[in-house]
């Protein structure tokens, strides 16, 4: 299982659904060319299924997959807003009166039909975002993450000093290879 990468929005993506992002020189993850952790069709059924549970605006419904992903994954406004603008124009949600300035999304019933004729296909997407928040859950185990912090500041610190030769710098990474060959191991 592939526990590394970087998800949207330059967040560490966890687990099997990983998100591939272009690599810069220095390292972290581009903005173009990237993947999505969903392609468009699968995206409007996301979006429809969440409209379905109950009316929702737009940044609801990002919010929402970002709660059911444990924060591992949240889709853009970028990609959120012109996706819900297809869905209107299939005649799949129409907008609802709202309050202020949000649009507030309704499932229809041509809307409805199209989620019954995708069920199987919309439980798979369903049961992905909540494996996505699993997997990010079960990565966050206390310990764990106190030692990581633990060690980047040791490294750090021993680092920060003017004197750092190579040598040293391939003696601190052997010991961290030797750790991660050891985790794999367990």
């Amino acid at each position: 299982m592939d526990f590394g990468g970087f998800g949207p929005r330059g967040r560490r993506q966890w687990g099997p659904f990983t998100v591939e992002w272009d690599v810069r020189a220095d390292g972290m993850g581009g903005g173009r060319g990237r993947r999505r952790m969903f392609d468009g069709g699968e995206l409007r059924l996301i979006l429809l299924a969440l409209i379905a549970d109950q009316p929702r605006h737009g940044y609801d419904l990002i919010r929402e997959i970002e709660e059911r992903t444990g924060g591992a994954y949240a889709p853009s406004p970028g990609v959120v807003y012109p996706t819900l603008t297809l869905l209107a124009e299939m005649d799949h949600i129409e907008e609802q009166a709202a309050e202020g300035a949000k649009k507030l999304y309704a499932i229809t019933p041509a809307g409805q039909a199209h989620l019954e004729e995708n069920a199987e296909q919309v439980t798979l997407l369903m049961g992905k975002l909540a494996e996505l928040g699993t997997v990010r859950e079960r990565t966050r185990g206390g310990p764990v993450r106190r030692a990581m912090g633990n060690l980047k500041v040791v490294i750090q610190s021993r680092l920060a000093h003017d004197e750092v030769d190579a040598d040293l710098l391939h003696k601190v990474a052997e010991i961290i290879d030797e750790a991660a060959r050891k985790v794999e191991r367990l």
